[in-house]
């Protein structure tokens, strides 16, 4: 009887998540509908005619150059509040990458050329040896996204610290455990390609980057890292701070472009839920960082619903929907050494939030 009055309670519990994340997800943005750019970027005459003190902005930036700090830009109501920096120079996304990636799986789920509930053993989907197991091979491209595979093979493109603290193989079964792993980001990319039968670089340019005017963008600024440790490569990619301001604003836009829906609007909104609470950081969408609570980074406490694509090194988007605003902050990474922490970057932001005068929605 216990066991039964436990699981009916557990069940009763998970009935209730879903119907609040359905309702959540029914629920637009505030700001869904406001401006974007065409060509070029709009500006606002000044930032007070935006809402937003000089003075602090330019208390932002002078810290900002005490820090590894390459370029940053502030877009507010859709247009350029401040920037400064090398925004045209592309540096290498990192991590951010998969952000992007999440944005293509949301399209082509639309698209009816990928299915969330497909088990890797449906899909064909192995590794080198020691190759996955029967158990593992239970995992879906849902597991994937939200970096619940349970598969713990080892990983091209990750850190030392991701390597050493990667869980034992078979620790944890599939979608029970969270854990940053690029093994579920890199065949995330393999099931994209086999699936929709393009590349991922291009598939960006023609879903996103073309329809979002990217100034910079090139499909030749990505490449494939490919190693024996897997056969899942991962595909690190160069970009400018102002194109992936138009990036972070289409989702702020909840995939919305001056009228085209690139990205399903359900898809943005699921994408930046989150699935796992993983401590400080808050919380973990579909490739996403999002904040729980105020938790996100140091010094700063976020709105609800702020969320953002993360790099190693420092590279950030940051998406406040309550304010209506996108910060983009770069780090020239291929210079050794350099690197921005998350102690640095939150009293940064805290710093631009503090220059903003409307206190906008809470």
């Amino acid at each position: 009887m216990a066991a039964s009055q436990a699981n009916h309670s557990t069940s009763l519990r998970w009935l209730l998540r879903a119907l609040l994340l359905t309702l959540l997800l029914a629920q637009p943005f505030a700001f869904a509908a406001g401006p974007v750019p065409g060509k070029e970027w709009g500006r606002a005459a000044s930032p007070e005619a935006a809402g937003w003190s000089s003075d602090k902005l330019r208390a932002a930036q002078a810290y900002s150059k005490t820090i590894d700090t390459a370029a940053v830009v502030i877009v507010s109501g859709g247009k350029v509040v401040d920037e400064w920096g090398q925004v045209a120079q592309r540096y290498n996304l990192h991590s951010m990458r998969k952000s992007l990636l999440s944005a293509l799986v949301g399209i082509a789920v639309e698209q009816r050329e990928m299915r969330l509930n497909l088990t890797l053993a449906e899909l064909g989907i192995d590794d080198n040896e020691p190759a996955l197991t029967p158990a593992e091979k239970r995992a879906t491209v849902h597991d994937l996204l939200k970096a619940r595979s349970g598969i713990y093979h080892p990983a091209l493109y990750e850190t030392p610290g991701m390597a050493a603290a990667r869980p034992a193989r078979g620790s944890h079964a599939p979608g029970t455990f969270w854990y940053y792993n690029n093994w579920d980001f890199n065949a995330l990319g393999t099931i994209y390609e086999k699936q929709t039968g393009r590349g991922i670089f291009t598939a960006f340019n023609e879903k996103l980057a073309q329809p979002l005017q990217m100034q910079d963008f090139r499909t030749s600024d990505g490449e494939y890292f490919k190693g024996g440790a897997s056969t899942h490569p991962a595909y690190p990619l160069r970009m400018t701070a102002r194109d992936l301001a138009r990036f972070g604003l289409l989702f702020l836009r909840e995939g919305n472009w001056g009228g085209r829906q690139l990205v399903p609007a359900a898809w943005v909104r699921a994408s930046v839920q989150p699935y796992s609470d993983v401590g400080y950081d808050g919380g973990y969408g579909y490739m996403w960082w999002v904040a729980i609570n105020a938790r996100h980074l140091p010094f700063v406490n976020l709105p609800a619903g702020s969320y953002s694509a993360q790099g190693a090194g420092g590279h950030y988007i940051l998406v406040i929907p309550a304010y209506d605003t996108v910060i983009v902050h770069r780090v020239n990474t291929d210079v050794r050494g350099n690197d921005v922490n998350k102690r640095q970057f939150g009293e940064l932001v805290r710093l631009i939030l503090d220059a903003r005068k409307t206190k906008g929605l809470q």
